[in-house]
């Protein structure tokens, strides 16, 4: 399992009954999480002390319950790379901490190359992949279809004092973009993606990952430069194993480049229980 283990300004504080307990900075909140299917051992201490609490809907979607005031955004730190959060109307808080394990290895890759690293991260949310790999000293294109995740990721680099560095923040939808960067003949040492389960394009176009993800990756295939760093897919989608997507970079990437692949699940560390939360999965290609 793939650790994130060096945060200081977040904590999975506690687990159960449907919902995990976290600390953002000095913020706590409780939020539900499909994983959990144990109960709480003690609802006490951060249980009966938090700042909100996102109560699903029977009807679908859900809302938060804000027990004390919180400001519209706030700010936490993983080593110096810096993140606004902001609990949002779909109980996300816009970051994804289990995601610093693949941040501190691509962080790792990019400055280890000894050379000048392009970096591709599609479907890029708020883009803590843009700026950590940005911090390591690469440019990146940042690409996601929703205008407000985009200006959110511009503003998380600003914060973390980066944004002189070579990053480009597109509003677009990541197929076309990938179809337009094949005609102009560009190309990337490293590509990132993180896609949704399911998804339609500005046109309609269905997105089922189980369907959609290996013509996918073949068509990225064709941008990779003549010699990639890394490869990096994501997955919070039920039932796809960390063997699906090793099976799946093992046909493509590593079928044309050779070097090595690695898969599987990522994880938080419970403060409580000293159990382990699995959050997603992933495949991972590098050199």
């Amino acid at each position: 399992m793939y650790m994130a283990t060096d945060w200081k300004d977040y904590e999975l504080i506690d687990t159960g009954a449907g919902d995990k307990l976290e600390r953002w900075g000095d913020v706590i909140l409780r939020r539900p999480d499909p994983q959990i299917i144990w109960p709480i051992e003690h609802e006490t201490g951060e249980w009966k002390n938090l700042h909100g609490h996102y109560h699903r809907s029977s009807s679908g979607g859900g809302s938060w319950d804000m027990k004390k005031p919180l400001p519209d955004k706030w700010t936490i730190s993983y080593n110096h790379l810096k993140f606004y959060i902001k609990p949002t109307s779909f109980k996300h808080t816009g970051l994804f901490p289990e995601q610093a394990a693949n941040w501190s290895w691509m962080m790792d890759k990019i400055k280890g190359a000894g050379r000048p690293i392009s970096v591709l991260n599609l479907f890029a949310y708020t883009g803590g992949a843009s700026v950590a790999a940005a911090s390591a000293g690469a440019s990146v294109v940042h690409v996601d279809a929703a205008k407000g995740m985009v200006q959110w990721a511009k503003e998380n680099l600003q914060l973390s004092g980066l944004g002189d560095r070579p990053v480009r923040f597109i509003t677009d939808d990541v197929f076309k973009f990938v179809q337009r960067e094949q005609r102009r003949g560009n190309k990337y040492d490293a590509i990132i993606m993180d896609p949704p389960s399911y998804g339609r394009g500005p046109g309609g176009e269905m997105w089922k990952l189980e369907q959609s993800l290996y013509p996918f990756l073949e068509s990225c295939l064709s941008i990779l430069s003549d010699k990639p760093l890394f490869f990096l897919i994501n997955s919070y989608t039920t039932g796809i194993s960390p063997t699906v997507l090793h099976n799946m970079l093992s046909m493509t990437v590593q079928r044309r480049y050779g070097g090595r692949i690695s898969a599987g699940e990522l994880g938080l560390p419970i403060t409580r229980s000293g159990l382990t939360l699995p959050c997603g999965i992933l495949g991972r290609w590098e050199e």
